[in-house]
C-alpha cells in the first residue's frame, strides 16, 4: 500500500513523499497514524546532520533519513501472533516515524482509553524521557527543583515535577517566552541564566539550593550553571543531549565537593524487562503516562503551540533548521488530502 513520509532528503531539508508499505511482519502491526509531535532537539541534529547523532554506533550522518518517535492512531492490521492488540484499537506509539502508516512491533504500541485523545497521546513518548529523569534523580515529595532549558523536554519535566510535589519550582531559560509558558504550566518562578544575580537568586528561593536539577540543554554552559544552583548531595540529571564534548567545569567545587550526584538520563539507559526503584522501563513509563492522563493528572496537550498538516512538512522543518527556539509542534495526519 502507499503511504506519505515526512523524510530529510538532505541536510536542512525536509519533503513529504509517497513510499510503499508492507502488510506487518509476524509480531508487528500496522498503524493509520493520527498525530505525530516533534521533538525538536533530536530531530533538529538530525535534520541538520549532526555527526555526534549517534555517538559509539559507528553509522555516521547519511540521507535520506526519517524521524518522529512518538505518535498515536488506529490499528488497521496485525501480524501472525499478535494478540494483545486488534483492529480498530486506539495506540500510543513509540519508536516509530512521522507517516501516514506505520508498522512497529505489538510491544511498541499502548491500547488508549476512549478518554485519551490521540494528541494526549502523540506526546507519551517524548513525556517518559523527563519521567525517567526525574525518577533517576530519586525526587522526593516537597523537595525544591530546577529545570535548565525550556524546550519540549524541559516543559513536560516542569508538569511532571509539579505533579509529582516538587516545591519550589524554578524554570531556567533565557528566552522570554519560554519563561513564561514554564510559568503558565507549573513553575513557581522563572530565572534567566545570563542574568548577573541568576545564581543567588536560585539559591534564595529554593532556601539554599535545589536538591533536584534537570538539565535539558545538552551544552557545557547548562551544567556549568545548574550545577551553581544546587544544594548540597543535590541531584542533577543529565536529560539534555550533550552531544559537544567540550565541557569546562570545575568538577572539584562544583561536584565533587559537594557532592553532587550527576546521573545520565538518556532514554534508552533504563533496564530491558523489568523495572525497579527509580529505574522504570520504557514500557512501565507509556503506561503510567497513559494512566495519569486517562485520571485528568497529566495534561500535556496544554503544552501545544502549532498543529501543522503533513503537507507543510517542508517549512516547518525550514524553521526548525534556523530558528534558535521552536515552538511545541504536532502533525495532524488526519487534515492530509
Amino acid at each position: 500500500m502507499e503511504r506519505k513520509v515526512i523524510q530529510f532528503t538532505e541536510p536542512r531539508v525536509a519533503k513529504l513523499i509517497t513510499d510503499e508499505l508492507e502488510a506487518p511482519k509476524a509480531g508487528e502491526i500496522q498503524v493509520k497514524v493520527a498525530v505525530s509531535s516533534i521533538s525538536s532537539g533530536t530531530e533538529r541534529a538530525n535534520l541538520i546532520g549532526d555527526p555526534n547523532i549517534a555517538p559509539g554506533k559507528g553509522a555516521g550522518v547519511t540521507f535520506p533519513r526519517t524521524l518522529g518517535y512518538s505518535t498515536s492512531g488506529t490499528v488497521t492490521a496485525v501480524g501472525e501472533g499478535v494478540e494483545e492488540l486488534k483492529v480498530g484499537d486506539r495506540v500510543a506509539m513509540m519508536w516509530t516515524i512521522h507517516a501516514s502508516y506505520v508498522n512497529i512491533p505489538a510491544k511498541y504500541a499502548f491500547k488508549l482509553p476512549d478518554s485519551v485523545s490521540f494528541e494526549d497521546a502523540a506526546l507519551f513518548h517524548i513525556s517518559i524521557f523527563p519521567m525517567a529523569a526525574i525518577r533517576k534523580c530519586r525526587f522526593e515529595m516537597g523537595e525544591p527543583a530546577i529545570v535548565m532549558g525550556l524546550g519540549v523536554l524541559g516543559l513536560m519535566g516542569i508538569k511532571l515535577l509539579r505533579m509529582a510535589g516538587a516545591a519550589p519550582i524554578i524554570a531556567v531559560d533565557p528566552n522570554p517566552q519560554k519563561r513564561e509558558v514554564a510559568l503558565k504550566n507549573g513553575a513557581d518562578y522563572a530565572l534567566d541564566p545570563y542574568a548577573p544575580d541568576f545564581a543567588a537568586t536560585a539559591k534564595k528561593l529554593t532556601n539554599g539550593g535545589a536538591k533536584v536539577g534537570i538539565e535539558v540543554t545538552g551544552i557545557g554552559a547548562g551544567l556549568d550553571g545548574i550545577l551553581d544552583c544546587m544544594a548540597r548531595f543535590g541531584r542533577v540529571a543529565l536529560l539534555g543531549c550533550t552531544r559537544n564534548k567540550d565541557f569546562t567545569i570545575d568538577y572539584y567545587r562544583k561536584v565533587h565537593f559537594p557532592g553532587i550526584t550527576l546521573v545520565g538520563a538518556h532514554t534508552d539507559a533504563r533496564p530491558r524487562q523489568e523495572s525497579h526503584e527509580g529505574w522504570w522501563t520504557q514500557a512501565d513509563d507509556m503506561k503510567a503516562a497513559v494512566k495519569l492522563t486517562e485520571m485528568g493528572r497529566l495534561k500535556l496537550t496544554e503544552l501545544v503551540e502549532e498543529v501543522h498538516s503533513p503537507e507543510e512538512a517542508t517549512e516547518v522543518y525550514t524553521r526548525l533548521a534556523n530558528e534558535p527556539s521552536f515552538p511545541m509542534v504536532q502533525f495532524d495526519w488526519r487534515l492530509l488530502k
